[in-house]
């Protein structure tokens, strides 16, 4: 939770800017507010109008061969709060953006609930997420391709082509480039999307400084590229439309521009209630208005091909359970008819915990800062005129365009001890007492996996998003191994949320690396020939924790188990391995189904996930056209 406050007040500490945002209009489209309104078939169904699936159904629809309906629970906003790129987030400003969801009390973290966030709005989380452009390394992508074999089509060369499809790459200003010392290379990007990269145009001096910091500590790698899928110290792009300079999201990228197609159909404000099944054969779906009572009548609409989910990493493994997919047991004790027996949906749950590791400078010469924009009336001033004059200036900066992203051999001086520890678990005492074997066979593959990753160069597994600014120290880890749970409420499966377990720091070695990524930190900041005229000053943990019991006490009182990036709970992996889609996201023992979004991530990525969800969707559209590709051995 401290991270939401966090996150909260550097939002509402934005509000005075929003008036300043253009709202876009709202373009003549096929959007319906009722089903009443809709085919009663259509060649695919997509249950989701978020990042995932407006991609899909932008890419299903574009030759006009596929008929294609979207059936998004939130609504169609033209909000400034959406399009305003100060700040990075204010949509989280408005909980009609936002699903409210509270995690079970977390054993583990004192009994504290989490606040569970995912966007509510056509868009998804595109709409509403720090719009930070961030792939993971090419070993997160090669590792998914790993749990099928060598020749895996998933992989880091299997997705390359699809992340340059995803975002359409403008270049950074090139005073600014010069003066900030940016580095890029555009082969990693593609110039053909609707979804943008782009940049500010300004940058603060002192997040140079802070990237250059980094030297002093031996071993850190500085990469050229965000997008080259190294791990190390670089600039990054923001979700943001270079002329406009408005967030660039799935519905400025995707629905807008083929809202206008007679084939393509979306209706707003509806609860997908299930996957309409004959059989093990998906044909199609059954929703009500959003706020429906029960007695409400639902709209029945039939897929001639598939119906394709894509509701997130929350609600994907909530449709699946009360459509008959899933755990047997569960959905015996919700009276919900079992048609496939599938223990993984909803389980290997994961999302990247955030810890707090907090330094102020009290020497930090390069000005202006970030703060100055809140407590220097004059560069604040100055920022709101050119920001009215031309949209840019300190205003178009959203959360920042650069950050450490490190294998764990240069955090930690014990990470061979580590990996050789986490490799030698009884890896099933850490998961729910009735996990399924087919389950926890995959989560020790997954262990075993992370095991040679923390002892390599590969895989990054620090975060430190540099601020620019006098006070610096949010850091995220990238690579959790403790796994939750998202099931249905079974005492009212159709009504209420489902049931968001994060199982924080279940295993315990996750404390042990926390510890670790809190020490580097502390050693970049006071350790460090390079930060020493900074004169930093540890706020926490604070300088009196020093045992391992004192950091386990601290990040029970502290850590939150997310960063609003819910992911792995519909696990592309082998059946054997508690894997809910195979290699084309097809659900297992259904014809007809797909699932395509965050949840089918087997592993987290060392990375934001909303670039990582847009390669993967258009990915997908690809299995759906044309089948999987073929791989030479």
């Amino acid at each position: 939770m401290a991270r939401l406050s966090t996150l909260l007040v550097a939002v509402a500490a934005l509000t005075r800017h929003t008036c300043l945002a253009y709202p876009r209009a709202l373009q003549a489209s096929k959007v319906f507010l009722s089903g009443r309104d809709v085919d009663e078939q259509y060649d695919y169904i997509i249950v989701g109008g978020g990042t995932a699936g407006l991609t899909v159904a932008d890419r299903l629809t574009e030759d006009g061969k596929n008929t294609v309906l979207v059936v998004e629970y939130g609504e169609l906003s033209n909000s400034p709060l959406i399009s305003t790129v100060q700040g990075g987030f204010m949509g989280m400003s408005d909980s009609q953006f936002l699903y409210d969801i509270q995690s079970v009390p977390q054993k583990n973290l004192q009994n504290r609930s989490i606040a569970v966030l995912a966007g509510k709005v056509v868009g998804g989380s595109s709409a509403v997420n720090a719009m930070m452009t961030v792939r993971g390394t090419a070993a997160d992508y090669d590792r998914w391709g790993n749990f099928f074999g060598a020749n895996s089509h998933w992989s880091w060369d299997g997705l390359l082509p699809y992340f340059k499809r995803a975002l359409n790459f403008a270049p950074p200003d090139a005073a600014v480039t010069e003066s900030a010392e940016i580095t890029y290379d555009t082969s990693f990007w593609g110039n053909t999307s609707g979804v943008y990269a782009g940049w500010p145009s300004f940058q603060y001096p002192g997040t140079t400084a802070q990237m250059d910091a980094f030297r002093g500590i031996p071993g850190v790698p500085f990469v050229k590229d965000s997008g080259s899928g190294e791990p190390g110290v670089y600039w990054y792009p923001t979700f943001m439309d270079p002329t406009l300079v408005e967030r660039s999201y799935a519905r400025t990228g995707h629905h807008d521009k083929a809202a206008n197609r007679t084939n393509y159909h979306l209706v707003a404000g509806s609860k997908v209630l299930k996957v309409v099944l004959d059989g093990t054969t998906a044909t199609g779906v059954s929703f009500v208005p959003v706020g429906s009572k029960k007695d409400t009548p639902q709209t029945v609409v039939s897929a001639r091909k598939e119906v394709i989910v894509a509701a997130g990493g929350i609600h994907s493994p909530q449709i699946l359970q009360l459509s008959g997919i899933g755990p047997r047991e569960l959905l015996s004790s919700a009276n919900i008819t079992t048609v496939v027996d599938l223990p993984g949906v909803g389980q290997n749950f994961q999302d990247h915990p955030i810890i707090q590791a907090t330094f102020t400078y009290r020497k930090f010469t390069y000005r202006p800062t970030s703060q100055d924009l809140f407590l220097n009336a004059t560069f604040s001033a100055w920022a709101d005129t050119v920001w009215a004059a031309n949209r840019t200036g300190p205003n178009s900066l959203a959360t920042g365009n650069a950050a450490a992203w490190l294998p764990f051999p240069v955090i930690s001086p014990r990470s061979a001890d580590i990996s050789s520890a986490l490799a030698a678990q009884n890896h099933t005492l850490y998961l729910p007492a009735d996990t399924d074997p087919t389950v926890a066979a995959g989560y020790r593959a997954q262990m075993l996996s992370y095991a040679s990753a923390l002892k390599e160069n590969s895989t990054a597994f620090y975060n430190l998003v540099l601020t620019g600014g006098a006070t610096n120290g949010i850091v995220v880890d990238l690579h959790p191994l403790s796994r939750g749970t998202v099931n249905i409420d079974v005492s009212d499966p159709y009504n209420k949320e489902p049931l968001v377990d994060y199982r924080a720091l279940s295993n315990p070695m996750d404390v042990d690396i926390m510890t670790d990524l809190i020490k580097f930190t502390r050693r970049y900041h006071l350790d460090n020939p390079m930060t020493k005229e900074w004169a930093a000053t540890e706020l926490s943990p604070g300088a009196s924790t020093q045992t391992d019991a004192q950091f386990a006490d601290y990040l029970a009182e502290t850590l939150s188990p997310s960063e609003f990036h819910p992911a792995g709970t519909c696990a592309m992996m082998p059946r054997e391995l508690g894997g809910v889609v195979d290699e084309e996201l097809k659900v297992y023992g259904v014809q007809g189904l797909r699932v395509v979004d965050a949840a089918t991530m087997a592993t987290l990525v060392g990375g934001n996930t909303c670039q990582t969800v847009y390669a993967i969707a258009e990915k997908a559209a690809d299995l759906i056209r044309f089948g999987p590709p073929t791989v030479v051995e």
